[in-house]
């Protein structure tokens, strides 16, 4: 093993370690807007509305997000519609994250007691100040967990991005592996990083969940 090769190319694997970050942060934000969103709907009257959310989390939930990248990169340039790499990436991994978003949202409005509304209610308070004071802190509170733990997911699954060309962290090795042909040291640094970047972000979630909602310290 001879990690030496390597060091030359230190910037462009920090730059794509950036590019990998962005791409998740940029799909995550868009993500979770698309699950409030559609968690609330999920929760309206409106049935077509609601068939029509229904029909977008199972076509995402149970498609490869690869071939959603596909789609947005190759299909919609038939339409007129041509991204670069990094933005068909970006909007691909956010229907992807916004459809297992809708659903952990969703749960989380349901764990609400239907008596804390019917409170707010008797209070006076309007149907968005109910939601806005009542239902949503909580129902976040809830959700937190598990849209932290897809976000960890979202930004491994990032490197499929590097299929269309997106300049990310996987891009960035095959491009480093075929100058080098050195694959066991290159992918053994590129597992690093993604690990490190992983176990970072858990370790923030975690200081930043119990900050904000002070739960307390399992023993």
């Amino acid at each position: 093993m001879n990690f030496l090769p390597l060091w030359r190319y230190q910037n462009q694997l920090i730059d794509g370690a950036f590019v990998t970050l962005e791409l998740t942060v940029v799909a995550a934000l868009f993500g979770i807007l698309i699950g409030i969103a559609g968690a609330v709907a999920l929760k309206g009257r409106i049935a077509a509305l609601r068939w029509l959310v229904r029909g977008y989390i199972e076509l995402f939930r149970n498609t490869p997000s690869l071939i959603q990248i596909f789609i947005v990169f190759f299909v919609l340039p038939t339409f007129g519609l041509k991204l670069p790499a990094f933005e068909a990436a970006c909007v691909a991994l956010s229907l992807y994250f916004g459809a297992y978003s809708v659903e952990i949202i969703r749960s989380g409005l349901d764990s609400i007691p239907r008596s804390q509304v019917e409170a707010g209610q008797c209070l006076g308070l309007s149907g968005w100040q109910v939601f806005r004071h009542i239902v949503l802190p909580p129902a976040l509170r809830n959700a937190y967990p598990a849209v932290t733990s897809q976000f960890v997911l979202l930004l491994l699954g990032t490197s499929l991005a590097s299929q269309v060309a997106a300049d990310e962290l996987f891009h960035v090795a095959g491009f480093i592996e075929s100058r080098t042909y050195r694959s066991f040291e290159v992918y053994a640094v590129i597992c690093a990083v993604y690990f490190a970047m992983a176990m970072s972000f858990k370790a923030l979630f975690a200081l930043v969940g119990a900050a904000a909602f002070r739960w307390p310290r399992r023993r």
